[in-house]
């Protein structure tokens, strides 16, 4: 690994490690819809004006999303839509540390799925390393998650299967679209597919600070930061690494 790869390997370590506190947090103040919106409002408000300056939505940016339109929406509800829903919603009902080791099984799902779909070699250590990352989050996650809701646990393994096929569509289908214009896209298709539900379930009086900076931190760090500092990732390193 490149130190460009080490250094945003280790930055994503702490930048995607920690919404599981935050969403926890979040949780507290708001609903599921508004948390979500808030976040992808956010990080949408700080990635559109970057991605305008690059030119995204010139023509030639206008003729590449058209071009990629499909996986960008196909992106955008694999990666953001549907995960950050499960996961907010199981966090009512499951603490963020028993969410945070669930996710962790994410690498080994990409792998069986990069197996599965894209016919990717398997060796026997390989395997073995599988078997192990599975036995390891089982080991660390099962005391919690099995005294918990067993909905909200599938919950949570249903987002890191989405965690795991996310990077295979960005890796494989948008490499020819600049990150920030990609995610930028996807937040705002994802801010306007919550909105209905947001204004619906909006809260009635002004939340706590705590859930305030919560929400804030979950868009401008974990989301607009960390969908940016992933593509690169990715592009770095490869989809199956930047899982781990």
């Amino acid at each position: 690994m490149s130190r460009r790869g080490a250094l945003l390997f280790a930055a994503m370590g702490v930048i995607w490690g920690i919404p599981y506190l935050l969403i926890k947090v979040a949780d507290s103040g708001v609903s599921v819809p508004v948390l979500v919106w808030t976040r992808v409002t956010v990080g949408a408000v700080i990635l559109v004006p970057v991605a305008l300056a690059q030119g995204a939505w010139r023509p030639e940016g206008r003729a590449l999303l058209r071009r990629y339109w499909p996986w960008v929406l196909s992106y955008a509800v694999i990666e953001i839509i549907a995960p950050w829903a499960l996961l907010s919603t199981a966090e009512h009902r499951l603490s963020s540390s028993t969410s945070g080791l669930l996710i962790a099984s994410v690498p080994a799902i990409g792998a069986l799925l990069a197996w599965f779909f894209l016919s990717a070699r398997l060796s026997r250590v390989r395997a073995a390393g599988l078997a192990l990352g599975f036995a390891g989050v089982a080991l660390l996650a099962a005391p919690n998650a099995g005294r918990g809701d067993l909905l909200a646990d599938g919950e949570v393994l249903l987002t890191a299967v989405c965690y795991a096929a996310g990077p295979m569509i960005a890796n494989r289908k948008l490499i020819g679209v600049p990150s920030i214009a990609a995610n930028a896209t996807c937040l705002v298709i994802a801010a306007v597919a919550y909105t209905p539900a947001a204004v619906l379930t909006w809260p009635h009086a002004v939340p706590s600070a705590r859930v305030i900076a919560a929400l804030v931190t979950l868009g401008a760090v974990c989301t607009a930061a960390g969908l940016v500092g992933y593509f690169m990732l990715i592009a770095e390193i490869g989809a199956a690494r930047a899982t781990v």
